[in-house]
């Protein structure tokens, strides 16, 4: 099988084929990647999250340290003292897990601070917490709408957005813009009893900022609600890190803010900020919520620390800043076509997937490590190199990855 002729896409369904005949022909066609060194997925780090890596290369069996530009830990809280005492104290305090679901008898006086701190950073009466984003974004949405709703989503929208939405009526508009926006609100304006908008604050892919103020103001005036997916803006946009609604100065006004605490919060878990009525709701018809463990101790404690630590140390907001305008300065001075990126994400768009493949591996072998982002996660003229940054990369770490970047793009042809 030659992997250079399909994508994960010819594996989604494989007529005539059961579930181990598929599973069969999808383990050939991952041998032939890894047989021509293109398997960049699954790596395996032995130190953690940090702007240099330790990780153990699976082609020659060593440990190699690499730049380490595939994170979306943006603030390495992940590694700050605080974060990790405050959940060593908590583990030492509650034990390893909180034993049993939150809406019986898992709901400690942790989680309840956390939920009232997150709550409080987005500028909302309430939170509900989560043991993961997706589980947030996607329980949520199935707990509010059916079938005589309707979602109106972004078509850049994350995955666990539109599996919530799959037991309501959906319509997609146009990436970002408001135009298309509106001609969906207009056809659907009195055809719905509850109609939401759906967007990312920071798209995860593109690396850029939904138009939340337009957005907010167009909802309103055809009678529909807002919700935010703050995963890649919580920590990173926003004048003290709040996010979105801060960027654009209309905290308060957007209805449901969404989250994960496994970006720039540096744990993992996911949360949902709105009134208090709606989050209560979430309490009893919340899924994911309700017949899931609670939280761990150690990730509530470190979550809490990591929410002071945005607010009491702008220093780490403005390093990773200080990175992003470097790298992208130097980035498009090289003639690498970034799309719309204007955060801490960076796709390197090149428009070939064998050509992806290949010069990610080349830069794995320079001790670069980025993501390659292929056909269907992307449109296959949209293939890229995926890179994001952390306030802890120094000058060194960038400059490194920029002369690998223009060694091998000059290779390629892609500069």
């Amino acid at each position: 099988m030659d992997s250079r002729d399909l994508s994960l896409a010819d594996f989604y369904k494989v007529p005539d084929t059961d579930i181990m005949g598929r599973a069969r022909k999808f383990k050939e066609y991952l041998d032939d990647i890894e047989d021509k060194k293109h398997l960049q997925y699954r790596r395996v780090s032995v130190d953690g999250s940090g702007p240099v890596m330790k990780v153990l290369d699976r082609y020659t069996g060593k440990v190699r340290d690499m730049v380490y530009l595939a994170s979306n830990d943006y603030l390495n809280l992940t590694k700050h003292p605080r974060t990790i005492s405050a959940g060593m104290a908590a583990l030492e305090k509650y034990g390893s897990g909180a034993g049993s679901v939150p809406l019986l008898g898992g709901t400690l006086d942790l989680h309840i601070e956390l939920e009232n701190r997150i709550a409080a950073f987005k500028g909302c009466e309430s939170a509900i917490i989560y043991t993961s984003g997706f589980g947030s974004n996607c329980g949520t949405l199935l707990s509010m709408l059916q079938e005589e709703d309707i979602a109106i989503l972004d078509m850049l929208v994350h995955a666990s957005i539109i599996d919530g939405c799959k037991s309501t009526n959906t319509k997609f508009f146009r990436h970002n813009n408001m135009d298309s926006l509106e001609k969906v609100l207009k056809r659907v304006k009195d055809k719905h009893r509850t109609k939401l908008v759906v967007v990312d604050g920071v798209y995860s892919m593109d690396g850029d900022i939904a138009p939340l103020d337009k957005i907010v103001e167009l909802a309103k005036a055809y009678g529909a609600y807002v919700m935010v997916d703050e995963a890649h803006a919580s920590g990173v946009i926003g004048s003290t890190g709040r996010g979105t609604p801060q960027h654009f100065n209309i905290e308060g006004k957007v209805d449901i803010v969404a989250g994960t605490f496994s970006k720039g919060l540096g744990g993992v878990g996911g949360f949902i900020a709105s009134s208090n009525e709606l989050v209560e709701l979430l309490h009893y018809y919340s899924r994911p919520y309700m017949f899931s463990t609670a939280m761990t101790p150690q990730v509530a404690g470190s979550l809490i620390a990591a929410i002071d630590i945005v607010e009491n140390e702008p220093q780490l907001r403005e390093n990773l800043w200080n990175n992003i305008r470097y790298f992208k300065e130097n980035l498009l001075n090289l003639g690498f076509n970034l799309g719309n990126a204007e955060t801490a994400i960076f796709p390197v768009i090149i428009g070939d997937d064998f050509k992806v493949r290949e010069i990610c591996r080349r830069l794995h072998e320079m001790d670069i490590y980025v993501n390659p982002v292929l056909y269907p996660a992307v449109p296959k003229k949209l293939a890229r190199i995926r890179m994001s940054l952390m306030c802890t990369h120094t000058k060194e770490h960038l400059d490194k990855a920029l002369n690998a970047l223009e060694h091998i793009g000059r290779e390629y042809g892609i500069i």
